[in-house]
């Protein structure tokens, strides 16, 4: 192609971040102007001002924008970032912009860019998990341009949706490229930098389902005295901020020092380093159902947030109340280890998304959005 395009990735937490760093540094490699759209969590300090992970990326443009105040209700950020993304893409004319998964953020300006005939990419649609989220990640993928998908059967859920099978393209999951390479941090200097005090760890990270917001913290409260009965060690990462997170962090902010070590956030290859060593990770962050199963880390989903999302040998289902369900997980699979599993993909996900943005027939497609049924 003569003319490499304007590519903006849309980011607002540590997570979607840790998705698309991948996809943009592989397209900035190929001579992609790439730009990003920083905001949500990354903006806010309680939350470890995760922004600074997106500015040390080198090659790529960042724009910060403030679109909530803490306490915000979704439909309120949702709007706030309807209006600033908006504005800035009058003035960034971007030729694709790249949004991830189901958080409001990318609602917003899959929104904006629907109403204003800019080609947006969904990467990661056609996923279900029963909660609120899916309502929001079927909106982005009926909202966008094209689809760029973790699993056939992504795919075919996406079709389901009536989008053209031209639009969807099996990727895989772009994080998983990054766990399927050595971490480039070693276990010991991970540690340290965090002030883990053991190597013999389990990892937990509960966040809120938006749709039971007001019995997250009883969730909380029913996990982490669990945990503590079972003398393990845990390093303990921050919630998101959906509604419903105060009360899990009220229980987080109680917890003992000497067995639990709570972090805010984690850049993402210390984290890859530190999951692919931990004895089991518990929860109900996508980390979970994903990531552990690819490394072959046993993991413990816990409550409805990931339901339906993923099924494998290394993952057990239980809810948060279930003291000794969880307490026998804890020391049936502690330590234990899987044969990895490569369901959302086999690390080569860069590639493809690249080698897609490199041809003709990627950016010709018609943006006329039309309803195909799938044939009985």
């Amino acid at each position: 192609m003569t003319q490499k395009q304007r590519l903006l990735f849309v980011t607002g937490t540590r997570a979607d971040f840790g998705k698309i760093e991948p996809l943009a540094q592989a397209a900035i490699q190929n001579g992609f102007d790439v730009s990003f759209f920083v905001t949500g969590m990354h903006m806010m300090e309680s939350y470890g001002l995760t922004k600074i992970e997106v500015n040390r990326l080198p090659g790529a443009t960042v724009h910060e924008f403030v679109n909530q105040r803490p306490g915000d209700p979704q439909d309120v950020i949702l709007a706030k970032t309807i209006l600033g993304f908006s504005d800035f893409i009058v003035e960034d004319k971007p030729d694709l912009v790249l949004i991830h998964g189901d958080r409001v953020e990318a609602l917003a300006c899959a929104l904006v860019c629907a109403t204003n005939y800019v080609k947006c990419a969904h990467i990661e649609g056609g996923e279900v998990s029963g909660t609120i989220d899916e309502i929001l990640r079927h909106c982005n993928s009926k909202l966008a341009y094209c689809h760029f998908v973790s699993s056939k059967t992504a795919g075919r859920r996406v079709q389901t949706l009536g989008e053209s099978a031209n639009s969807i393209h099996v990727i895989g999951s772009p994080e998983l490229d990054i766990h399927a390479q050595p971490s480039g941090f070693m276990l010991q200097d991970v540690l340290d930098h965090y002030e883990i005090s053991q190597s013999d760890y389990g990892i937990c990270i509960l966040h809120p389902v938006t749709s039971e917001s007001d019995n997250m913290g009883q969730q909380a409260a029913d996990l982490f005295r669990t945990l503590t009965q079972s003398g393990k060690y845990f390093v303990v990462i921050k919630p998101n901020n959906d509604p419903g997170s105060e009360g899990i962090l009220s229980v987080i902010n109680t917890l003992p020092e000497a067995q639990f070590k709570v972090i805010p956030s984690m850049r993402f290859g210390r984290f890859s380093e530190l999951l692919r060593n931990a004895a089991c990770i518990l929860g109900n962050s996508s980390s979970g159902v994903r990531e552990a199963p690819f490394l072959g880390i046993p993991s413990l989903d816990v409550g409805s947030r990931q339901t339906d999302r993923a099924f494998s040998a290394s993952i057990a289902k239980l809810a948060a109340e279930d003291t000794q369900g969880i307490l026998d997980f804890i020391a049936t699979n502690w330590q234990k280890r899987h044969e990895r599993q490569a369901e959302f993909g086999d690390g080569n996900a860069t590639q493809r998304f690249v080698d897609l943005l490199k041809t003709e027939a990627f950016w010709q497609r018609s943006m006329q959005k039309q309803f195909h049924d799938i044939s009985s």
